[in-house]
């Protein structure tokens, strides 16, 4: 027996709904590249800045760490504000990716 078309969206209110999808996408995802995250450590003495797209924009060395030369700690403290930078950028694209996607974010490759 050959179901009607009972419980189906019109073919036209589907692709409106898509469409909108879209836009709302297209949207967020602007707002998240233009967004910043910061990513700190050794008590703020490191800070990276980064967009919200993962694009580094600037790393900040309190000059008083230059002073004790200890290239090992700077690099592992550069290190750790980087990876915190991303972490960041990650909930703020899952943040904003979450209304839309209804949660599936993640699993469509928005966000970690």
């Amino acid at each position: 027996m050959a179901k009607g078309r009972q419980g189906r969206m019109p073919q036209g209110g589907m692709m409106a709904q898509v469409q909108q999808m879209q836009a709302r996408l297209a949207k967020a995802q602007e707002e998240i590249a233009a967004a910043t995250v910061e990513g700190t450590s050794g008590g703020g003495a490191v800070k990276v800045v980064m967009s919200g797209s993962m694009a580094c924009k600037d790393v900040v060395i309190a000059p008083e760490l230059l002073d004790d030369a200890d290239v090992a700690m700077l690099q592992d403290l550069v290190v750790a504000a980087v990876n915190q930078a991303i972490q960041q950028a990650q909930v703020l694209t899952e943040d904003k990716m979450a209304p839309i996607t209804g949660g599936l974010g993640s699993m469509m490759g928005f966000g970690g």
